[in-house]
């Protein structure tokens, strides 16, 4: 399995709390318009991410990514410094 398989499967499980609607999770999946999460739960979600990868995403990081593989890849990167 890759880095960032197992990336995604970490941040799909991380979502899945959250998923009220039961939405598919997949790389294209928005927060926004796919999961219609509100500001309080997108504060909630990151800090999970954060708290589950021992990162922090910025404000303008969090500003920038609209959908799960943007995410996944900003994890990625994140992990990597």
């Amino acid at each position: 399995m890759s880095d960032r398989q197992s990336i995604f499967d970490a941040v799909k499980a991380q979502i899945e709390p959250f998923n009220k609607k039961g939405v598919p999770i997949t790389d294209a999946t928005t927060f926004q318009g796919d999961l219609e999460w509100d500001s309080l739960t997108v504060m909630d979600f990151v800090a999970s991410i954060e708290d589950e990868f021992d990162i922090i995403i910025t404000m303008n990081m969090q500003a920038e990514i609209e959908n799960v593989g943007q995410l996944v890849d900003a994890v990625a990167k994140l992990r990597d410094n």
